[in-house]
């Protein structure tokens, strides 16, 4: 691999590393943007194109006053790439952002093969740089380049299979049904650290009988080849198929809690664990899934507590190579141990398509930033991109799991709004707060661009979620 002096390495030609690739290019540094295929292909890509979508060809909702809507806005008004061509080949989907997947590809392609400042380099990096670096390499990291990960990070900090429990608004949690409590009560807080949805047998049996029949994602060919996939991350589904008390005895078991209703330890719980320090997220401990997403919202609001839950994630388990980032990352995707080597994208531990292309955006602007002698920029946390990169580099280390774009990053507004009108607070809010933001650190923000919503995005569709993609 060549290194030229001044010029920036970046390390895969994903969403992120494209959008970090053209961020730095715009900003006046040359890039050499490598990406190993067609000379060494993946399990999951088909084409050598940059920007492939491997799985769906949804980019979720365009709306601002949804969290995938409000990151969406903030990042046309500072300038993406990724949207910019996704919005140029995108295909009819009401309030969401879909694209021709082909076309889209090769949008990004051509866009940045013609760019005067980037040099694309088909060629696997085995070894990390010892120049600028931006590491964007996705959940299928090569074997030669996690190794030396490994060797950098520790091999305790970075992760291969990603077993994600929901996440739920903690607003939306029915505390009539559902107590506060620890086992044994040796919670830190006088009121109980967990979040605990009560059963009775019938409701507990109901349930599990639901969660037998419900459907399943299917895996992909490399993820059934691997005999270590469930290793360490076991699906509750996987677990009820052993028995019927299985999961009572597992991940619902009621030792050491009173239901306050009736006095009695209930027949099984279901914990919910803080999952940010507003307390606006509680995720289902234990209860990594492969369910389908419609499966999920409709079994798990059997749970007592939850019937009208809010899922602001949805749990899933596939392959996924990503860095500790509470304990090895900056706000500003920043290696904390080498100021010039960043990370972007899936490795990073943010989810979703729009998630990662903005991490590859914040991870370009700041290595330009940083190679020009400026200051890198952290974004603020009112902002759903700075949110997002806030929480992936402050979550609790011991339990990091992978994130997507929603509300319950944001700290709740002071008194009482409905949903809708608190949507629409943190959305103008967020827009502002950026716009002061990028005036005042001299980074382009194009105003019209991020308050523009396209006329066939005007409505949602009933039942449609916002988020399509699971890599």
């Amino acid at each position: 691999m060549r290194n030229g002096s001044g010029e920036l390495i970046v390390i895969g030609g994903g969403l992120a590393g494209s959008e970090a690739a053209w961020q730095a290019a715009e900003a006046g540094v040359q890039v050499r943007l490598y990406e190993m295929r067609p000379v060494q292909e993946t399990p999951a890509h088909v084409t050598d194109r940059l920007a492939e979508l491997v799985c769906s060809n949804s980019l979720g909702s365009y709306l601002a006053n949804k969290a995938p809507g409000l990151l969406k806005a903030e990042l046309r008004g500072l300038g993406s790439l990724i949207l910019a061509c996704a919005q140029a080949t995108a295909v009819p989907a009401g309030s969401s952002l879909a694209v021709d997947r082909d076309m889209f590809a090769e949008l990004v392609t051509a866009r940045i093969a013609s760019h005067p400042r980037i040099e694309i380099i088909r060629e696997e990096v085995t070894t990390l740089p010892v120049s600028p670096t931006i590491v964007a390499t996705g959940p299928l990291t090569s074997p030669a380049l996690t190794a030396e990960l490994q060797a950098l990070s520790g091999e305790d900090y970075l992760y291969f299979y990603d077993a994600v429990s929901p996440i739920v608004d903690a607003q939306s949690i029915d505390l009539s049904t559902a107590f506060r409590q620890s086992r044994y009560d040796r919670g830190e807080q006088e009121e109980g650290d967990y979040i605990n949805c009560p059963m009775t047998r019938e409701e507990y049996e109901r349930f599990v009988q639901a969660l037998l029949e419900a459907e399943t994602i299917s895996l992909k060919q490399f993820e059934r080849e691997d005999p270590h996939f469930f290793e360490g991350c076991m699906p509750v589904e996987t677990l009820a198929r052993r028995g019927m008390k299985a999961l009572a005895f597992g991940p619902m078991r009621p030792v050491g809690l009173i239901d306050p209703r009736t006095n009695k330890r209930p027949y099984a719980v279901v914990q919910l664990r803080q999952d940010n320090l507003a307390g606006s997220l509680y995720n289902l401990v234990g209860f990594q899934t492969n369910l389908k997403w419609g499966a999920q919202r409709r079994v798990l609001r059997l749970i007592p507590g939850l019937e009208q839950a809010e899922f602001l994630r949805y749990g899933m388990l596939h392959r996924n190579t990503y860095v500790n980032a509470p304990r090895l990352l900056q706000p500003t995707m920043q290696y904390r141990n080498r100021a010039d080597l960043f990370f972007a994208g899936q490795i990073t531990g943010v989810e979703g398509y729009i998630g990662n292309a903005g991490t590859g955006l914040l991870a370009g602007l700041n290595a330009a930033r940083f190679m020009q002698g400026r200051t890198p920029v952290i974004l603020p946390t009112n902002t759903m991109l700075g949110a997002l990169a806030h929480y992936v580099t402050h979550a609790d280390p011991r339990d990091f799991q992978p994130m997507k774009a929603n509300f319950g990053l944001f700290s709740p507004p002071q008194g009482k709004m409905s949903k809708g009108d608190r949507a629409t607070w943190y959305s103008e809010r967020a827009l502002t707060s950026l716009r002061r933001f990028a005036r005042a650190y001299d980074i382009p923000f194009d105003r019209n661009a991020a308050e523009v919503v396209p006329p066939d995005a005007d409505r949602d569709r009933p039942g449609e979620p916002s988020y399509g993609e699971t890599f």
